[in-house]
């Protein structure tokens, strides 16, 4: 019995980790919940729905540029302290968006709400492993990064509905009020630095992101994810004119999308804990091969739905083990690493935008998107299979060591 005790207890995650999954949960609220405000917004405004889209564009280069910025400015600050003032930046940013009187403030606001995801992301990674056993790191980083996946599931309806029923500021605050709760949570949840992990000089870590391991590793975070965002931004009119349903089916379908990202994530966590490299191949194999299959499951409306719903738990089973790749090839510089293959996730989303424009508009169609995609990741796995290649002399070295001597 006591054995039986101390195994569960072991396998609890510490509150700390929760905290983060909070912090997580507002950060993904705000970058996806204005895809449901559009038109509000654009009608308050007076602007038209494609530049009201480009919020969601000046989101993203936010957060491509302040992942760098950001964790070079606060880079001999302890972590917990750059954790609890990045949630400031955010809640300050998100109460901006509810109290913005035109449009160029609001896209102001936001883009100063979104140099905080990169780092904020980036530097909880660090935290979150350090808090568990080594066993443990990749299920750590999945379930931080779970609070992202939830706000897809829950957050951005909840915040399309607010802004249906009260305007689109309500929503604002609603997020606004999230950030403080998260902010006070990692205040008093998450533990200070320990000794040994004294805050590293930026001119150091950028040594360390210039290590080829760590650059094939954000490489490969590019291009294994743009396949992603090339279906997954246009899924909209991938359903309704290749697969046929009905407008008012899409929010259904993308439920099921939304319940696979949770848990691919988790099940990438696990994979990645048992075997870092295996989990790496495996899942952007399987994710290029769900991509691949989708183009035939198109053209029958049940195979579809199962086929979205494989596509979120093949989506991000992949995003534990990009992250932890490049945490462990990035010792003496984590931070940095950690930040920057956040923004290589989100330019690997523009990239995948952009090309799957190019296919729908210069062809073959939005039919293709899938296969299309699918060789996006398969470049992926070509970057990984470079970058177990460049590991292959230390790997033998480390089989001699343990080989015994005759």
């Amino acid at each position: 019995m006591a054995t039986l005790s101390t195994s569960t207890a072991s396998s609890r995650m510490p509150p700390a980790l929760y905290a983060l999954t909070a912090g997580a949960f507002g950060i993904g609220t705000t970058e996806f919940v204005i895809m449901g405000l559009l038109l509000q917004v654009a009608a308050d405004l007076q602007v038209s729905i494609a530049a009201a889209g480009l919020l969601i564009s000046g989101y993203a280069l936010g957060v491509f540029v302040g992942a760098p910025l950001l964790t070079a400015l606060s880079s001999r600050m302890p972590r917990k302290a750059v954790l609890v003032a990045l949630m400031v930046v955010f809640t300050v940013g998100n109460l901006a968006c509810a109290l913005a009187p035109n449009y160029t403030a609001l896209m102001i606001a936001r883009v100063v709400t979104s140099l905080a995801h990169g780092t904020f992301f980036g530097v909880g990674a660090v935290v979150a492993t350090g808090l568990v056993a080594p066993d443990r790191k990749a299920s750590a980083i999945s379930i931080m990064f779970t609070g992202l996946t939830v706000a897809t599931l829950l957050g951005v309806p909840a915040g399309a509905w607010l802004g249906l029923h009260f305007g689109w500021r309500a929503t604002f605050w609603a997020v606004t009020a999230i950030g403080i709760v998260a902010t006070l949570v990692i205040a008093a949840l998450v533990p200070a630095d320990r000794k040994d992990q004294a805050p590293i000089a930026f001119r150091e870590e950028m040594r360390v992101v210039a290590r080829p391991q760590v650059l094939l590793g954000l490489l490969m975070t590019v291009f294994g994810f743009a396949g992603v965002f090339a279906v997954f931004t246009y899924i909209q009119p991938i359903l309704t004119q290749v697969a046929g349903f009905a407008d008012s089916a899409v929010s259904p379908i993308l439920l099921v999308f939304g319940v696979g990202m949770i848990a691919g994530n988790l099940l990438g966590g696990r994979l990645a804990d048992r075997g870092l490299l295996p989990a790496l191949f495996a899942t952007l194999a399987t994710l290029a091969l769900v991509l691949a299959l989708m183009t035939f499951a198109l053209h029958h409306q049940i195979a579809t739905v199962l086929f979205v719903g494989l596509f979120g738990v093949a989506a991000f089973a992949t995003v534990p083990p990009l992250q932890l790749w490049v945490l462990q090839k990035a010792q003496g510089g984590q931070n940095l690493a950690s930040s920057l293959n956040i923004g290589a996730f989100n330019l690997g989303n523009a990239l995948g935008a952009w090309l799957g424009g190019v296919v729908i508009v210069h062809g073959p169609g939005l039919g293709a998107l899938g296969w299309v995609a699918a060789l996006v990741t398969i470049s992926g796995i070509a970057v990984a299979l470079w970058s177990w290649r460049l590991e292959a002399p230390r790997r033998i070295a480390a089989a001699a060591a343990t080989c015994p001597t005759l």
